[in-house]
């Protein structure tokens, strides 16, 4: 096993259940942090892969587009399913409004990390090694998590707000 690889596996790892668990439990929910976590990875991701020296092919980029559109619809469902309620007390940040997509959420995760890796072990086969790059799992990931916050900032229940993005209640 090589280090890039098993970096690769505890990085995704590390993400994923960082991630499983903030979708499983209830958070305050902050409009303009929804945005943050996916234009980190995208930049850390494309940083990472400038410097990969792979050569890209034709496979890798059909592989990339089917794992982009899989992950962006994963993305967009688990918007779509994420509920909101308020909390009966503010948090130090004045937000009320909490969110979180539960156990469908978590199911979500699971058929995206199987797609993620039934299509490395098939594009491996067929030659699109790009597909196992740390900067490719971490732009899917952005993918992913940028498309459930526009369905998510589409959908936060919305009153009179400060300029800060902070509800008034």
């Amino acid at each position: 096993m090589s280090v890039q690889l098993l970096a690769n596996i505890l990085i995704g790892i590390a993400l994923v259940a960082f991630l499983g668990y903030r979708q499983a439990t209830w958070q305050y929910l902050d409009p303009t942090r929804i945005w943050r976590t996916p234009l980190v990875m995208a930049v850390v991701g494309v940083v990472v892969l400038t410097r990969t020296r792979s050569t890209i092919t034709t496979t890798d980029v059909v592989f990339l587009a089917i794992e982009a559109l899989v992950t962006i619809g994963v993305g967009l469902t688990m918007g779509s399913i994420t509920r909101f309620r308020t909390a009966g007390t503010p948090d130090r940040k004045g937000r009320t409004i909490q969110s979180r997509t539960g156990a469908l959420g978590a199911v979500l995760w699971i058929v995206l990390i199987a797609v993620r890796i039934g299509l490395d072990v098939l594009g491996g086969h067929l030659g699109a090694h790009l597909l196992t790059s740390t900067g490719t799992i971490l732009l899917v990931l952005a993918l992913n998590r940028a498309a459930r916050a526009l369905v998510i900032d589409g959908r936060i229940p919305r009153g009179d707000r400060r300029p800060s993005g902070m509800m008034v209640r």
